[in-house]
């Protein structure tokens, strides 16, 4: 009867301990976050350039079109996708901006995040952000 019981007390602090674990998103997810350089770049349309992490689902915009999908954070990279994106018309810098952001976002950044600034650098692309506080 006791090994029985101190079976149950242990698996329920087993179960209790992998409720509590990190997820592959943390200190991301609830994050609004304005793009304050893409390629060295100021964006085209700064008003519109943000980048927002839920629990498990990234969006941004640069001005045009929206782009979204599934992310994780592994080994220091963020790994998004599959990514979709709406294909309104746009020309311009602003579509080179959003064709940039978009080849990043595939090829697994590494982040380099320090205290409100995030860096994100792959694929000969990078995107600064500055977190917005509200």
């Amino acid at each position: 009867m006791r090994s029985a019981l101190a079976s149950i007390v242990l698996s329920a602090a087993l179960l209790g301990s992998c409720a509590t674990a990190p997820t592959a998103s943390e200190g991301l997810a609830g994050t609004r976050w304005t793009i304050v350089r893409i390629d060295g770049a100021p964006p085209v349309a700064p008003d519109k350039a943000t980048m927002r992490f839920d629990d498990v689902r990234l969006g941004a915009n640069v001005g045009c079109n929206g782009i979204g999908g599934d992310y994780r954070v592994e080994a220091g990279r963020l790994l998004a996708g599959p990514l979709m994106a709406t294909r309104m018309y746009c020309e311009g810098p602003v579509w080179q901006q959003e064709e940039a952001v978009n080849a990043l976002l595939s090829a697994a950044p590494e982040m380099q995040r320090t205290g409100s600034t995030m860096r994100l650098v792959s694929g000969g692309h990078a995107l600064d952000l500055q977190l917005e506080v509200d």
